[in-house]
């Protein structure tokens, strides 16, 4: 009952901050329990976990893996079809909406949390560390998606100079915030990172608690942060430090990769595919194509019902949550690798993973990557990212720090079209934010 009370007047208040900018002004939150335990504020960034959003699962409708077509439900059409046909301007008022404000919602709570360091009681120093190594990693991550959501990618603009997203780094709910450009974003999500390695002391959760970050994590998710910047040796280097711990892959008769209990998850913080989503597409036929006869993620990953109706087996439920795990850190490095002229790396990399993917141990594609030119090498790295990393919330944010190529689909024999580089490549701030407020269109 008293965290009840502890919870229910933080939500209360950072709800405020996040509502028109002038409103919270006149609330004054009465009978206030603060936390003061570890216990207490174990529960606190529990609740902040427990909120990330989905959103990353939501931004894959908008990618080459989904189709929608007629067939579909009303209700599922209604909330997605405008997000998969890039109709930004004119959604459906049923269209479901990126979820801003419950980010910054799991912002103030992980800044609380950082605040309250020297505050908590009844714990060890190494408990109340590691919590607020989390709240560093929650904070970081969570800039890290938004960013990735709603400005454009690091390696496709000038980030000195490119408007981002507001950064919130103190749970100060009186503040008007005003949007960082990309480089301020992803300063502060890499000293965070840093401030975070400092502070994590736990190097392994049981399963059914590791949606916490551990020490293992750090370097995880630092490894894709620097690959979206381009800077390919720290991404490779912290890919390399996560695999000399961990680098089991999973056996895909025995186990899908993305369980969340599964031999290569590393952090299992996100459900991307809900089971909301996960019942409202087919897998587009194009995408399905990418798999070979002899690969072993055709039926691992896919029910292919009929030619045109492929359904997804690595989602819909809670046992899929994963963030990151070791395939992707393998492709990191591979991709880092060749694109810094380490050939010979690049490939021991990708087909590390390769050789456990294809029903024939991979022969066939040693023969393949040992004809291909550099620029073959890394087309292929990319494409084997959307083969292993499909709809786990990857695929997106790979088309936009890449090529951004031009896309097309068709609805009811209507044809929608997404240009190579085009603007809508940055999904827009959602426009309750910026009615609430309006610094967020500058």
């Amino acid at each position: 009952m008293k965290f009840n009370k502890i919870l229910a007047s933080l939500l209360f208040v950072a709800a405020s901050a996040l509502t028109a900018c002038d409103s919270f002004l006149d609330i004054q939150p009465v009978g206030k329990v603060i936390p003061t335990t570890v216990p207490e504020f174990r529960s606190l960034i529990t609740e902040a976990y427990l909120t990330v959003p989905d959103d990353r699962g939501l931004a894959s409708f908008r990618s080459d893996e989904i189709l929608l077509d007629a067939t579909l439900s009303s209700n599922d059409l209604g909330s997605y079809l405008d997000i998969w046909r890039w109709n930004d301007d004119t959604p459906d008022e049923n269209t479901s909406a990126f979820q801003w404000r419950q980010f910054y919602h799991v912002l103030f709570i992980a800044n609380y949390v950082i605040e309250s360091e020297n505050l908590m009681t009844d714990g060890t120093t190494d408990d109340i560390r590691q919590m607020v190594g989390e709240a560093y990693m929650l904070r970081a991550y969570m800039h890290f998606i938004l960013a990735n959501l709603h400005a454009p990618a690091y390696t496709a603009c000038d980030p000195a100079s490119t408007k981002a997203i507001p950064l919130k780094l103190d749970s100060d709910v009186e503040g008007i915030l005003s949007r960082n450009t990309l480089a301020e974003v992803y300063q502060s999500i890499v000293k965070d990172l840093d401030s975070a390695e400092d502070y994590l002391n736990v190097a392994a959760w049981p399963a059914g608690y590791n949606y916490r970050f551990t020490t293992l994590s750090v370097d995880a998710i630092r490894s894709r942060v620097m690959l979206y910047m381009g800077r390919w040796d720290e991404a490779r280097e912290a890919a390399d430090r996560v695999l000399a711990v961990k680098s089991t892959l999973s056996d895909l008769s025995a186990e899908l990769p993305n369980n969340y209990n599964s031999a290569e998850n590393i952090l299992a913080l996100e459900q991307v595919m809900t089971a909301q989503y996960a019942r409202s597409f087919k897998v587009n036929r194009d995408f399905f194509r990418l798999y070979a006869s002899t690969d072993l993620r055709r039926r691992a990953y896919f029910n292919q019902v009929t030619t045109s109706n492929i359904l997804l087996l690595k989602g819909g439920s809670n046992t899929f949550t994963c963030s990151v795990r070791v395939a992707e850190m393998l492709l990191n490095a591979a991709e880092a690798a060749i694109r810094s002229n380490d050939r010979d790396s690049a490939e021991d990399y990708l087909l590390t993973l390769q050789r456990a993917r294809f029903s024939d141990g991979g022969a066939a594609k040693e023969i393949a990557v040992a004809a291909m030119t550099d620029s073959e090498l890394l087309d292929e790295i990319l494409t084997e990212r959307a083969r292993e990393l499909a709809f786990e919330g990857h695929r997106w944010f790979d088309l936009r720090r890449t090529t951004r190529p031009r896309l097309e689909r068709t609805y009811r024999n209507e044809t929608f079209v997404l240009e190579q580089d085009d603007p809508r490549y940055t999904i827009r701030i959602p426009s309750e934010a910026i009615e609430a407020n309006p610094n967020l269109a500058n």
